[in-house]
């Protein structure tokens, strides 16, 4: 349990709950209520084991924050709580409320403790990565897509880095399950037309002979396209992009748009996800107490590949 004051409400609220659920609990000394409630979440935050965070906040000692938040929910009494989820208030209730209600409540938005677990193993898996050893990595977010299959995150992770080992067949029965979201969920569209590169590229040409063939025919965009999936599957992403831009600036929509489709799959892959932090910065909105969102640092490959295409289309 910590103690918001307008000091510390951007580091123990905003950005503590880019890394878990905080429950802000807006308390005043003389709300009897308060009294009654105060103590419950206390004991919910131990019995929770670290699912949540709980903060309180005295209204009386800090009216300028109580006051945003009163306001944005429309409430205009107390024990008011708020629960924060990657920077930003996501719901709350009002009133000093049964055991079993708050409980409710709780389990509609913390994880549960399979979520944890899981996602400690993909953090595991992310320091394994950064040292090199992808084999540990694996085996950990190969266990977090067991623990908590519902995770598209850790499951993108996952195909993903059996994709970069070259890992077809596991990658393909990983990503299975989650097929059917690719249409809705960009990710997964990615990770769609790299398992499809990778396999054109099991029966294509090689580089040299699509390459004898392109230099007699420029205009031949089956084998450009080819090509383009030979080094999309092998990691060579700038050299397939560079093919699909040469057949996007000739033929915008060559093969129902696939090529520039491909293009932007492998902008997905390549570019690096915004950390936790700076996701909870950028979904700050409206609640200004704190100050401006910090800018997230962009791939200059990627932002120069996404130039490119820009000007093929427009």
């Amino acid at each position: 349990m910590i103690d918001v004051t307008i000091q510390n409400f951007e580091a123990e609220l905003i950005q503590a709950s880019t890394q878990q659920p905080v429950l802000l609990d807006i308390w005043a000394p003389w709300c009897g209520p308060c009294k009654t409630l105060g103590p419950l979440l206390e004991k919910l935050e131990v019995a929770y084991a670290g699912r949540f965070k709980l903060a309180k906040l005295n209204s009386d000692e800090q009216p300028e924050i109580a006051g945003q938040l009163s306001q944005a929910f429309g409430v205009r009494s107390i024990p008011f709580c708020v629960l924060f989820d990657r920077g930003q208030p996501v719901d709350g209730f009002v009133g000093a409320l049964p055991e079993a209600q708050v409980r409710a409540f709780l389990d509609k938005h913390v994880p549960s403790a399979d979520e944890l677990e899981a996602e400690a193993e993909a953090e595991e898996a992310e320091a394994l990565i950064a040292e090199g050893d992808a084999d540990a990595a694996l085996a950990k977010l190969q266990q977090a897509v067991a623990i908590d299959p519902s995770n598209d995150v850790t499951r993108y992770d996952y195909v993903k880095l059996l994709l970069e080992r070259g890992a077809l067949a596991q990658a393909e029965a990983a990503f299975e399950p989650v097929a059917k979201k690719a249409a809705t969920y960009a990710p997964f569209e990615a990770l769609s037309h790299w398992i499809a590169a990778h396999k054109r590229a099991a029966s294509a040409r090689s580089p040299e002979a699509l390459a004898t063939v392109l230099a007699a025919n420029k205009r031949d965009f089956d084998t450009r396209f080819e090509l383009a999936q030979v080094h999309f599957a092998a990691g060579r992403f700038t050299a397939a992009m560079d093919e699909l831009l040469e057949i996007v600036m000739r033929d915008k929509a060559w093969n129902g748009d696939l090529a520039r489709k491909t293009y932007v799959a492998i902008l997905a892959v390549m570019a690096k996800p915004a950390s936790k932090a700076a996701a909870g910065e950028a979904a700050k909105g409206t609640l200004e107490v704190t100050g401006k969102a910090a800018a997230v640092s962009a791939d200059p490959v990627v932002d120069a590949y996404r130039r490119k295409l820009s000007m093929a289309l427009f």
